[in-house]
């Protein structure tokens, strides 16, 4: 039920303190991981690319690769961890994936995505997932999207995410592939249509909750990128409007990331990476800008404290149960 509304993995955007946020602003949506790749799972620090916190469940670590063996060994690693599912990125078109022959390139090769993801399924009992473009450069999406969902049905994955764009891998930048390349709802609420057993999600392009709706009506999950980090108050109502929970009380959900900074604070973590996530929570509030521009200043400074945060929250004049 939780990939009904989630929050999509962001490269440099969804690290530990923004899941943690989001999640003090819902407590149902699925929360994922930036993308991580096989390698540096095997070979990299894993504490600091794999932990988190305990409060951020449900939790989806984003995998990229494209050697079934190294993503079966990197999915077991992440089982062990303790996340709740793990995803295949089908989709992200930087440079550094397409060297690396993962990311969108794959949507040219299904069958060797349908052979990782067996592998992946092979090694652990917790899902398997994809997240993928409609298709890459002069690729007809009609047939590139149906054919990869249909070699990774065959090999067992139900839910996919579908990012209802196509990727550029020649001529636009990763910047340009998230907005630049037409949004084409109507082919994924297709494949929906005719494949009623899998649970399809879309993403691209979705700012609003009611755009949100919208798209429930024809697919099983919404998934919000950009909106959700740049306007992250809008996860409050998340509970409420699509798992039938309650709204969250901003005050109640700052009050409690508060603490979680506090926490981090006391093990040698630093504000200004902390409170980066927060930065656009009160957009277009009283107060807004100068609460942006006193974290700006002194959250950076190496000894700074909960008192810095504590003072930026004087500015949008709520009640500060921190």
């Amino acid at each position: 039920m939780y990939h009904r509304f989630s929050v999509a993995p962001m490269m440099d955007w969804t690290d530990s303190p923004c899941r943690v946020l989001h999640r003090c602003l819902t407590r149902h949506a699925l929360l994922y991981t930036e993308m991580v790749t096989a390698d540096a799972v095997l070979h990299g620090d894993r504490m600091r690319l794999l932990a988190f916190d305990g409060s951020e469940h449900p939790l989806a670590l984003q995998l990229g690769g494209s050697d079934p063996g190294k993503l079966a060994q990197a999915s077991r690693i992440a089982a062990d961890f303790g996340y709740d599912e793990v995803n295949l990125n089908v989709g992200c078109p930087s440079d550094r994936v397409q060297s690396g022959r993962f990311g969108a390139c794959l949507m040219r090769e299904p069958a060797l995505v349908a052979e990782c993801v067996a592998a992946m399924r092979a090694a652990v009992s917790i899902p398997v997932t994809v997240k993928c473009r409609i298709g890459v450069d002069d690729q007809d999406p009609e047939t590139a999207l149906r054919a990869l969902i249909d070699a990774c049905a065959a090999s067992g994955v139900t839910v996919f995410a579908v990012h209802a764009r196509k990727a550029w891998l020649e001529g636009l930048s990763p910047k340009e592939n998230r907005d630049v390349p037409p949004l084409d709802y109507g082919l994924v609420y297709r494949v929906k249509h005719e494949r009623p057993s899998l649970t399809i999600l879309v993403n691209g392009g979705i700012e609003t909750l009611e755009q949100a709706d919208e798209h429930l009506r024809h697919v099983d999950g919404v998934m919000l990128g950009r909106a959700a980090y740049h306007n992250p108050v809008l996860l409050a109502e998340v509970d409420a409007r699509f798992f039938g929970g309650e709204q969250r009380d901003l005050d109640a959900a700052v009050a409690q990331y508060c603490e979680h900074v506090e926490r981090e604070l006391g093990k040698g973590a630093r504000l200004h990476t902390l409170i980066k996530p927060m930065l656009g929570l009160y957009n277009g509030r009283p107060g807004a800008r100068l609460f942006r521009r006193h974290l700006s200043e002194n959250a950076p400074s190496h000894d700074a404290g909960i008192s810095v945060l504590r003072d930026a929250l004087a500015f949008i004049g709520q009640r500060r149960a921190a």
